[in-house]
């Protein structure tokens, strides 16, 4: 997708050396990239905060340990 936007130089210089891509495009896509990873996680996050998880009530460590050993 081609993309015009106005961003401060310096941002720019501080993306392209944390990101260290072969050009701005590049650096740009890494960045972006990293940066919906993260929220992605964040949301993760929350969703596991609000909703732990649990073991069900039929869970043994024996049981799981013993069909381990089977295969």
């Amino acid at each position: 997708m081609k993309v015009t936007a106005l961003l401060p130089d310096k941002l720019i210089q501080e993306v392209q050396g944390f990101a260290k891509g072969k050009n701005l495009t590049e650096s740009l896509v890494k960045a972006l990239s990293e940066w919906n990873q993260q929220q992605k996680i964040r949301d993760l996050k929350e969703s596991v905060h609000s909703h732990p998880l649990s073991f069900s009530k039929e869970f043994s460590a024996h049981r799981v340990r013993a069909n381990n050993r089977k295969s």
